[in-house]
């Protein structure tokens, strides 16, 4: 029967704590819920480095048929929020957690979405407030 190497068992027990530290949790959080209704969901980047290593070698004075082994490893994982999920009753959106816009049109390119939404909200209080008897579009 062939002995099971040492390097095997070292790789195994480093990604088996990889795994305890890194769960779906840590890329989509907990939802955090406001009094008034809102969701607001945190997403995070996760990244993982993994390394292992070893070396038999015979020593001066070989005794038995077994060579000593020499080995490690190592990991390191780096999580990093990069936005939130915000859902208010029929709507979701996706603020970015990223540094300020570099310049004018990274702004502009930025506020899009929320022109967007703030322009529908708009025509939809318009549309509301429309008097029923009249058939004119507003716009």
């Amino acid at each position: 029967m062939e002995d099971k190497h040492q390097i095997g068992e070292i790789m195994g027990v480093t990604m088996e704590k990889i795994k305890e530290m890194i769960d779906v949790n840590t890329i989509i959080g907990e939802p955090i819920r406001t009094p008034d209704g809102i969701t607001i969901i945190p997403v995070s980047k996760v990244s993982v480095g993994f390394a292992s290593g070893g070396s038999d070698f015979v020593p001066k004075n070989l005794s038995g048929n077994r060579t000593p082994f020499g080995g490690g490893s190592g990991a390191g994982v780096n999580i990093m929020p990069v936005a939130f999920l915000v859902v208010n009753k029929d709507r979701v959106r996706l603020l970015p957690v990223e540094p300020p816009a570099a310049g004018v049109a990274e702004r502009v390119v930025e506020m899009v979405p929320e022109l967007v939404d703030r322009v529908t909200d708009f025509i939809d209080k318009k549309k509301e407030e429309k008097p029923a008897d009249t058939d004119e579009e507003v716009f």
